[in-house]
């Protein structure tokens, strides 16, 4: 009888709002036991020792607001069979919570975010790369909505760091992340064709039919 398989870790990038998390939810969702769901936004730095201004004038678009190598020492440790202390940022505050959030090995691992193909230390850690690619005005909406209803904003706040930061650094770091992507997927969680062929594949690889 054959050792434990070691874990397919997919990464799923696209600028904010394409529909990422959507995504690596619905596929976690069809793997139930299976799958487990990361994201790099729970790895912003810890902005505590800092006045609110100074918070909110953080660039929290930049590859540097990550702890990128956390995260990707946590998902070494989960290829290697070990459950993870993942933390627990709090968006209206910029600081990260006392408490953490325990996550276990599973078959598939999805770690999702803007910022995860830009750096080298989290592509190495990823057996597929997928890219979700949506239009500017749709993802601006989305993220309007989601800030202001999940995230504790303001309207103003949110539109000015978009002018400030989101938007320029999509500009030079999310999109041309895109080169390092082995699938490209439109429209995110509205593209089922791109889904079923996905979850098709995963699914294989989830319940050991591959």
């Amino acid at each position: 009888m054959s050792g434990p398989t070691r874990p397919l870790v997919v990464g799923i990038a696209g600028g904010s709002g394409s529909g990422k998390t959507t995504v690596a939810h619905k596929l976690a969702g069809s793997m139930p036991g299976r799958a487990s769901v990361i994201e790099h936004d729970a790895y912003y730095r810890d902005q505590a020792h800092l006045t609110p201004e100074q918070r909110a004038a953080t660039n929290y678009d930049h590859p540097q607001s990550l702890e990128s190598d956390l995260l990707a020492a946590h998902l070494r440790e989960l290829r290697e069979g070990r459950g993870v202390n993942v933390p627990i940022y709090d968006f209206a505050t910029h600081t990260r919570k006392t408490e953490t959030r325990r996550v276990e090995p599973a078959r598939v691992i999805i770690v999702e975010g803007i910022l995860v193909f830009t750096e080298p230390l989290l592509r190495e850690q990823m057996d597929i790369k997928i890219f979700v690619d949506t239009d500017s005005d749709i993802r601006l909406i989305r993220r309007i909505r989601r800030d202001l209803e999940q995230r504790g904003r303001s309207f103003q706040s949110v539109r000015d760091q978009y002018y400030a930061t989101v938007r320029p650094m999509h500009i030079e770091h999310v999109e041309p992340s895109k080169r390092w992507a082995d699938l490209i997927v439109p429209e995110g969680g509205d593209n089922k064709v791109a889904l079923d062929v996905l979850l098709g594949q995963l699914g294989r690889i989830a319940f050991g039919r591959d």
